[in-house]
């Protein structure tokens, strides 16, 4: 789960991580009101979406009156915003975060993020902050500095120090850096995040450090013990087929593709997923229907994948280990029925009762093609996309 910037930075407030002041606003009145109760004579008015390149997109304005304050507001509000992370279509923007100015002497990036090889939290800084980091990533990834940080110990002072020198900051700020990377750990670790961003943190003319952005993913799985910031959820943010699809306990990502999947297992839908690929088709969705599938589950799933416009057949693979063949095949025939299914349906199953679950899609008198392994079924699902033409 993503959340906003402004969102990130109240987290940060609370465990001590030191950001700018600033106020969330839904309407250009607001905006005004705010930049008004932060007072000063320079503000930052920021589009808020879940995507970032907001800057280089044009989501960030700086504000040297009201009346400024209110044009880019007034201009932002309602905006489709497009980044390199938004696709061509943008993302609409409902929320703004108004801002004091900040006198920046110098950009850094910070950022926490899981280390799969490692398991460990990895710890990375730079003293190449800002807008074109990534850009950094990839052509000089000698000047991305890495602390593997022991879950006993947690990042001590020590780590912290060093990485606030490794990112090259100035010796006098290096205390206060360290304390702030501590902090930044702590949010990490006690509010179940996936990821923690600051791009840029900045030192000031006046010798302080501040955290200028706030980026923060959670993990899905963990929302249980973290009710405060599930309750922090846009789901304005999120692609409405994949909200839908949470209501079922189904895992469901939107792609580019034109074949609907309905797999039962993460790991056998990435393979299903790779040989479409493999004879030519392109996936419209990752789907796992999980152990445990209904008939309302299935049936849910058939109607997620059909609202995409672009699919054009739908591959259903199935191994019966604790999901027995003839649910999803009763499932499958029950939905195919419902939503009247008007595009070519490949079916492979596997395992337990699987002769019972052929003899239930055999009998239903609907168009099913049948497969008796991956290579076959996702060779004839790509056949039928190519023999249909468009939807």
């Amino acid at each position: 789960m993503k959340i906003h910037e402004y969102q990130g930075k109240e987290l940060f407030r609370k465990f001590g991580v030191p950001v700018p002041a600033g106020m969330p606003c839904f309407s250009v009145d607001e905006a005004v009101e705010a930049a008004r109760k932060l007072g000063g004579a320079l503000w930052v008015v920021k589009a808020q979406i879940h995507a970032g390149g907001r800057g280089k997109g044009g989501g960030v304005k700086v504000a040297r009156s009201l009346e400024e304050v209110r044009a880019h507001a007034g201009r932002l509000l309602g905006m489709r915003l497009v980044t390199h992370q938004t696709g061509p279509e943008g993302q609409l923007v409902r929320r703004l975060l108004v801002e004091e100015g900040a006198d920046i002497a110098k950009e850094y990036y910070v950022g926490l993020v899981v280390d799969r090889v490692t398991q460990r939290v990895c710890l990375m800084v730079s003293s190449e902050g800002g807008v074109d980091i990534e850009e950094v990533a990839a052509k000089t990834p000698e000047k991305i500095h890495k602390t593997f940080v022991d879950p006993q110990t947690g990042l001590t002072p020590e780590e912290a120090a060093q990485a606030a020198r490794a990112m090259g900051m100035p010796e006098p700020a290096v205390p206060q850096t360290g304390a702030l990377l501590c902090a930044l750990y702590r949010c990490f670790w006690e509010t179940d995040a996936s990821l923690a961003e600051i791009n840029p943190l900045i030192s000031t003319g006046d010798g302080r450090v501040l955290a200028l952005d706030a980026k923060m993913n959670f993990d899905d799985n963990a929302l249980f013990r973290q009710p405060e910031i599930a309750a922090m959820r846009d789901l304005d943010e999120e692609d409405p087929l994949e909200v839908e699809a949470s209501k079922y306990d189904l895992n469901y990502i939107a792609l580019e593709g034109e074949i609907g999947c309905m797999v039962n297992g993460a790991g056998l839908a990435m393979a299903t997923m790779d040989t479409i690929k493999l004879f030519g088709g392109s996936p419209a969705n990752f789907l796992d229907v999980g152990g445990g599938a209904t008939t309302e589950k299935v049936t849910a799933a058939f109607k997620i994948m059909l609202a995409n416009p672009r699919v054009r057949a739908i591959l259903v693979n199935i191994f019966g280990g604790i999901m027995k063949c003839d649910t999803i095949a009763t499932g499958v025939v029950t939905a195919a029925r419902e939503v009247k299914l008007s595009v070519p349906l490949v079916v492979r199953m596997k395992g337990t009762n699987e002769d019972l679950g052929k003899k239930i899609l055999a009998e239903s008198g609907l168009a099913i093609i049948s497969a008796d392994n991956m290579a076959e079924a996702a060779e004839k699902v790509v056949a039928a996309v190519k023999a249909g033409g468009a939807r």
